[in-house]
Parts: C-alpha cells; structure tokens; sequence
C-alpha cells in the first residue's frame, strides 16, 4: 500500500473503516484532510458509545458491594450463630461508606495507582474501625476479634484487588475514548486559548477542533488545535457524530454575534455550552472548571438522564434479547420466503442515521427486487410500487421486514423505541427531507427505534410531502421530551394492535 493511502487509513474511525467492508454507497469513501491535533484519540468513539462517568463509578460501586457483602457472609465469621452474617455485613456497610465518602470512584488522571490504593487501604482502616465500634457491645471479645480480624484481612485483599482492576479499566477507556467527552469549540478567542489549555493539563475532555468564521483571519492551529473551518463547515462536518458538545468561545460585548451563532447551531443534535470570553478571571476559571476540569464521577457527553439512559438500555437488551429467541423461527420463515420469491440475498442493509447524526447500517429483510434496490431511499415507496415483491408487500405491510433491527438494537446502534431511523439522503419530492424542516436532526438527540411514538400515532410508512416530514419531526421531538420507562412499555403494548389496524400507509 501507498505511504499517503496507509497514512489516510490509519487516520480514519473505525466505524468507518468498518462500513467500507460493507460496499455501500460512494459517502464512505469521502478523502480525510483534517489534522489531528493533540488531543484526538487514535480512534474516534461515537458518543452513543461512551461510557457515563456516574453509571461506571455505580457500577464499581455495585460490584465492590456484592463481593464484600457476599464473601464476607460466606467466611462464618464468629462461633455462634448469626455472628459471622452480622459481621460480615456491619464491616462490608461501614468500608463501603467509607469507600464513597473518601471519593475512591473518582480515578482523577492526576491520581496514580499507588495513591489510589492508599486511599482504598485508609478507607478500609476508617470503616474497620467504625464497624468494631459499632459490634465491641453487641458480640463476645474472642468471636469478635478473630472474626474481625480474618474480614479485615479479606476486605483489604479484595478492595485492592477490585479497585486495581477499575483503575486498569478506567484508564483503557480513557485512552480509548470511550470514556473521555470529545468537544468542539466555535470560537478562537482567548477563552478557547485558556479552555484548550486546561484541557491540555487535565485531559477530562478532547478538544478535536475549532471552527470560526474568520478562519482566514486565524491561525491554523491553536495551541496545536487545528482550526477545521468556519460554521457552515461545522453543520455538516463528519466529525460531529463523535462529538459530544460544542463550546461557543466569543468576546461577552458580541451579544449579537452569541444570538446568531446560536440560532444557526440549534438546528444541530449536540449539547452548545456557551463561554464567554473577557468575563473576570476567576468567573472564567469556574466556567473552563465546569466544562474541563471534572472527575470522572461528573463527567457527561450531553443534557441525558443517565439513571433513565441506564434503565432504557437494559430494557432493551432484556426485551429484545426475548425478542431474538422468540422470533428466530419466524425470522428464519421469511428468509426463506424472501430468498424463494426472488432472486438476491434475503437482507438488505441501508445506512440510516443513528444518535448524534451518526450514519448506522441498519438491517432488514429485502423487499424489492435487487436490480431496483434504493440504497438512499431517493424514490419513497408508494401503493402499488412496482419494485415490491409480493413476499416483499406482505413483510413490509406486517412489518416483518423490520425483524433484523433486533441485531441494532442488541448492538446498542438503536433501540426498541425511538425516532424511526430515515436513511442519508432521504429525499421528499425532489428535496433532501433533512432540508424540510430545521429542527430535522434534534430527532437524532436520541437513538432510532424499531417502533415510536410517531408510529401508534399514525405517522408511518413514506413521509412524501412536506407536511408528512413535519408531523413525523414533531412527534418524534414530543417523544424526546417525554420519553421514559412506561412510555417505553405504552408504545411496545401498542405497536402491533396499531400497525394491524393501520391499512392506509403504503408500505
């Protein structure tokens, strides 16, 4: 291979990289210009991939709890009966407390590994004494003290052992970025100069570019940043799906100017933080604070519950883990059907897009024929379309065709409910839908469903006028704003009595 062709691979996402295996349209194959800067990983993590410092830190948490809990319980400790249990438990709460309170599942990059375990050893020294306070009335002196003193032993063992493997893990996911936010400032101002700087020093966040609209006026680069262009380059840069926020870095007497830029940015799915330039040093320390310099416990990629985010992804892993094993019989019946009734592969892949403007290669069953296949859904299916096989009308009206999506789902590039996911290019007429409405990507805040509100709600199948494109982006958005565990339940309960009853969208 070519030095330049190596180089250009070597610098491009593996997400990518990983869709080119896939020979889908020419979009994946765009040459890559940018430089890198100091801050970019060696490959960028889409952000519906990133972990959330606050569910990693509970989930060390919940860990550390049932290993100490349990082994502790299992020693037997004391001779009579009942004080091994009593023990184990008193020690395991009062270590576990002293764990939270002495911020042990913080893992700051300024911290090493042996001040961590120091730390991990002097909570465990905190909450033994605590818990032999709290036992020396209530058990003998001699159960007490070698029951206490073999639990001592094994929590010390187990707390280094847990919390080495987390500061192992946290720094991989570091390094990877899967669990550092990526940003991109609009502005190169001095706030930009002193954000990027921090961020330098603490390494809590990725800055991977700055764009302004007086590029030509700007450096390339600053403090080795480089500058990627002006706004307009921003709205359809292909780096935004790996971004988390953007920051707008404007002198604070450019009122005018933080308006504009707002309302041409808003239109965009990722969290805006504003930070305005020229505000007092120690207002503007606090502020560079709040969007760099963060432990790990409070770091964030946007505006989500992360309790809520929690409980979606498991639902949806539960849900469509039942789903996969009772709809593989069905699932290998329409493969078959499809396969027989005409010829081509019985799956047909699309690339739609995903949360964050991510471009996904979302999965179905082949419903036309391969010779009229429409990769960018240029042409939107109408009644009695002529590219429809007649296996392919019956999957598509049952919305059979949509069974594959488990496989999204499962891999975390969808969900069970959300936005229906439109595929790159989706044309109304002779217009790109995305151009319809300008709240079109808030759609995207979210990750595509197999099923949504805007579906019990009428809106399926073709959106071919305006108007249709209008409906589908509000529903959707209504649903952004409400969406929770129940609502989730509501829309799956009603899926299919209302795709039965639903006789009028072509499908």
């Amino acid at each position: 291979m070519p030095l330049a062709a190596r180089r250009q691979t070597e610098t491009r996402p593996a997400e990518i990289l990983q869709a080119d295996s896939l020979s889908l349209p020419p979009a994946e194959h765009a040459e890559v210009v940018d430089r890198r800067g100091p801050m970019r990983p060696g490959a960028l993590v889409p952000t519906r991939a990133r972990l959330q410092g606050q569910v990693v830190a509970l989930s060390f948490q919940a860990v550390d709890a049932l290993v100490l809990v349990g082994v502790a319980c299992g020693l037997g400790l004391g001779t009579a009966p009942g004080h091994g249990v009593i023990i184990g438990l008193v020690c395991s709460l009062s270590v576990l407390t002293a764990l939270s309170l002495a911020r042990s599942y913080g893992f700051s990059r300024s911290q090493g590994l042996a001040f961590h375990l120091a730390r991990v050893a002097a909570a465990n020294l905190v909450g033994g004494s605590l818990s032999f306070l709290i036992l020396a009335p209530l058990i003998p002196t001699q159960p007490l003290f070698s029951g206490f003193a073999l639990w001592m032993a094994a929590s010390l063992g187990l707390t280094y052992g847990l919390h080495t493997t987390w500061w192992l893990l946290v720094r991989r996911w570091r390094s990877n970025g899967r669990l550092t936010p990526n940003i991109v400032v609009v502005g190169a101002t001095g706030a930009a100069d002193h954000l990027i700087e921090a961020a330098i020093r603490t390494q809590d966040v990725n800055i991977l570019g700055i764009f302004d609209d007086r590029a030509a006026r700007t450096p390339g680069t600053v403090r080795g940043v480089p500058v990627l262009g002006d706004t307009a380059a921003l709205l359809d840069h292909r780096i935004m799906p790996y971004v988390d926020r953007i920051v707008i870095t404007v002198p604070s007497r450019a009122r005018s100017r933080v308006a504009q830029l707002i309302e041409r940015l808003h239109v965009l799915p990722n969290e805006i933080t504003l930070l305005l330039d020229g505000e007092a040093a120690a207002d503007e320390q606090a502020a560079i604070r709040r969007i760099a310099d963060v432990p790990l416990a409070r770091i964030s990629g946007g505006p989500v519950n992360q309790q809520r985010a929690f409980m979606k992804r498991a639902q949806d892993l539960v849900v469509g883990s039942l789903a996969l094993v009772l709809g593989a019989p069905i699932m290998l019946m329409v493969a078959a059907a499809v396969k027989l009734d005409s010829p081509g592969p019985a799956l047909f892949r699309q690339r739609r897009h995903g949360f964050n403007n991510e471009e996904i290669v979302v999965w179905k069953f082949r419903s036309m024929r391969v010779e009229t296949t429409d990769h960018t859904a240029a042409r939107q299916v109408a009644v009695g379309d002529d590219r429809v096989t007649p296996v392919g009308r019956f999957i598509r009206r049952t919305s059979l065709d949509e069974l594959p999506q488990i496989f999204n789902v499962l891999s975390g590039e969808m969900s069970l409910v959300g936005p229906r996911p439109h595929a790159v290019g989706m044309k109304t007429g002779d217009v790109e839908s995305a151009r319809l409405v300008a709240e079109y990507a808030h759609r995207h805040r979210m990750k595509p469903g197999m099923t949504g509100w805007a579906a019990i709600k009428g809106s399926r199948g073709p959106v071919d006028t305006p108007e249709l494109v209008r409906r589908r982006v509000a529903l959707d958005v209504e649903y952004i704003q409400r969406q929770g565990f129940w609502l989730d339940l509501y829309i799956m309960v009603m899926t299919l009595p209302c795709l039965l009853g639903d006789t009028k969208a072509p499908r």
